[in-house]
């Protein structure tokens, strides 16, 4: 004799519909909650972002606890950021030696030992001049080899050999 009033099959995947609807809903909310946030922060970088050229000494990912940031930057950062890795840059700044926060994209592009223009908000490295995105470094490396390599140097015994014919 088969269990009854118990929950059938057709309940279930009532109760499981409900379930998923609601962690849809809430998930819908939670995205544009965070989309506005994200936009307000993105304003408060651009209004207070400001250029400047640094030496780039050396860059890392690293935890931001294991950065050399100063305490009241360090508690700002949320706790999933803290257990993150984060694009860190130590670079030169004048006379100053801090270790600055950069952008993904940005972070990328930076060369090491050398000096750069950017543009930074605070700590953080929202932008380089002349930086390339990775299509169009690709895009010129695909250039370069359609030409047949125009741009590589001669051999010096070529070199030699036209100045000798001239």
């Amino acid at each position: 004799m088969p269990f009854s009033g118990g929950f059938g099959l057709l309940d279930i995947l009532v109760l499981i519909g409900i379930i998923l609807a609601v962690v849809f809903v809430v998930l819908y909310f939670l995205n544009k909650w965070a989309g506005r946030r994200m936009a307000d922060q993105q304003e408060m970088v651009e209004k207070h972002k400001q250029t400047a050229t640094i030496y780039i000494i050396d860059k890392k990912k690293d935890k931001i606890t294991n950065a050399n940031l100063p305490k009241a930057m360090a508690d700002q950062v949320p706790r999933m950021g803290r257990m993150m890795k984060m694009p860190l840059v130590k670079a030169k700044i004048g006379p100053q030696i801090m270790t600055l926060v950069a952008d993904k994209a940005v972070y990328d592009a930076l060369p090491v030992k050398k000096s750069v223009t950017v543009e930074l908000a605070g700590a953080y490295i929202v932008g380089m001049k002349g930086m390339k995105t990775k299509r169009q470094l690709a895009e010129q490396r695909k250039a370069r080899r359609q030409t047949g390599g125009d741009s590589a140097p001669q051999k010096w015994h070529e070199k030699l050999l036209s100045k000798i014919k001239r």
